[in-house]
């Protein structure tokens, strides 16, 4: 799911709400908010401002 996610937002080329990543990869919103929460952990995203986020290249 992880790496469904850091596609989307790599893709976007914007940074992008966790509603608007589940539906661009068709997946839940509840999914998408644990994928996140892996990847800020991990250091693969940030949030450039509250509830939007963004690759880390």
């Amino acid at each position: 799911m992880e790496e469904i996610v850091f596609k989307v937002l790599k893709d976007a080329g914007r940074p992008l709400k966790s509603a608007e990543i589940a539906e661009m990869a068709g997946l839940e919103k509840k999914i998408v908010d644990k994928a996140i929460k892996k990847l800020k952990k991990e250091g693969r995203i940030a949030s450039p401002k509250r509830c939007y986020y963004t690759p880390i290249e």
